[in-house]
Formats: C-alpha cells, sequence, structure tokens
C-alpha cells in the first residue's frame, strides 16, 4: 500500500544513508567498484536520477541485496511521486 501523506524515500538516499555511509564508502568508490561514471551514481543519491534495472543489478551484487529490493524503492516513490490529480471511474462491462 502506497502512503496517502508523505513521499516514500528516494532510493538515492537509502543507499547514501543506509550503504555508504555505514561502510565508510564514497560516491566516487562506487562507481569504480560498479563500473559506472560517478554522475550516475551522485545523480541517484542526489534524487536527481531513479535506479534502472541494470543499476539495480549492480548495486544488489555490490551489497548483498536483491535487485527487486532497489527496484521496489524506485518504483513506490515513483507511483506517489505521479499519482494522478484526476481520479477516473472504473469501466463497466458491456451490455
Amino acid at each position: 500500500m502506497l502512503p496517502d501523506n508523505r513521499i516514500p524515500t528516494h532510493p538515492g538516499e537509502i543507499l547514501q544513508e543506509q550503504f555508504l555511509e555505514p561502510l565508510g564508502l564514497t560516491q566516487v568508490a562506487l562507481a569504480e567498484h560498479l563500473g559506472v561514471p560517478v554522475q550516475r551514481i551522485n545523480e541517484i543519491v542526489r534524487g536527481k536520477r531513479g535506479v534502472t534495472p541494470e543499476t539495480a543489478w549492480l548495486l544488489a551484487q555490490a551489497f548483498d541485496t536483491t535487485p527487486e529490493f532497489w527496484i521496489n524503492l524506485q518504483t513506490n516513490h515513483d507511483l506517489v511521486v505521479n499519482r494522478p490529480t484526476k481520479a477516473i471511474s472504473a469501466l463497466q462491462k458491456a451490455g
């Protein structure tokens, strides 16, 4: 169930606060370890970029999590941020 009263935490914030900081890792060190541009990691941490399936797999391998963990964080955030303001009624069966 998606929250109505708050936006779910962006996966970049989780990455920074629950993975990089406790392990004493920099964004540069993570980017080098994953073989991706530093800009990608920086934009994710700043909430300017989402976690793609490819990045989810890389983060899962690096931090011994699952790709679903990262994708679910991103999906929950995206669904709330993009919730429509206009309500649409359900379709009814014709006939």
